[in-house]
């Protein structure tokens, strides 16, 4: 990928966003709403995988709380990136170039989310010490990424609108 193609690519892609998903609101460069919460839903979705697949290993593992977290934290990156990284890739740019693409889109919006998410989970009385068969636990982790959700869209919203973020991504659609 031409690396002065990469650059361009967010100032073309706050047209795309006004034509595709009619008029934006505020100052977010044509940037609706819609277009933040899809972009924050990918997220959601990566950081729930990686985030359950990390919990339901520690516990196989009877690893104790902190190193379990760890782990789902560290897999809600790894995933999160990875549906961005597979996305750019298939579009046709080549692996390290994708990379890029998918640390610029991804990182504040998984760094939010996980921090909004694990921050509730803590603060949920109960939630650290269930399992993963309690209700408690499950009500905790959804509650969590419902709260993560609400919180990382106005994120997404206000970066995306500035060519940052998730904007990254949709020059390769």
């Amino acid at each position: 990928m031409d690396h002065s193609t990469h650059h361009s690519a967010p100032a073309d892609n706050g047209h795309a966003h006004s034509h595709e998903h009619g008029h934006g609101h505020g100052h977010g460069h044509g940037t609706t709403w819609a277009t933040a919460m899809q972009a924050t839903l990918h997220c959601l979705t990566g950081c729930a995988i990686g985030e359950i697949l990390g919990m339901v290993i520690g516990t196989a593992l009877m690893w104790g709380n902190v190193p379990t977290m760890v782990l789902a934290i560290a897999l809600a990156f790894v995933f999160g990136y990875s549906l961005t990284l597979f996305a750019v890739v298939r579009a046709g740019v080549s692996l390290k170039a994708a990379i890029k693409v998918a640390l610029a889109a991804d990182t504040v919006s998984i760094a939010v989310m996980e921090l909004v998410d694990n921050g509730i989970i803590a603060l949920v009385p109960g939630a650290m010490e269930a399992h993963l068969s309690d209700g408690l636990f499950w009500y905790a982790l959804l509650g969590g990424f419902a709260v993560a959700f609400v919180i990382t869209t106005p994120v997404n919203k206000w970066m995306i609108g500035r060519g940052k973020g998730h904007a990254v991504v949709h020059a390769y659609h």
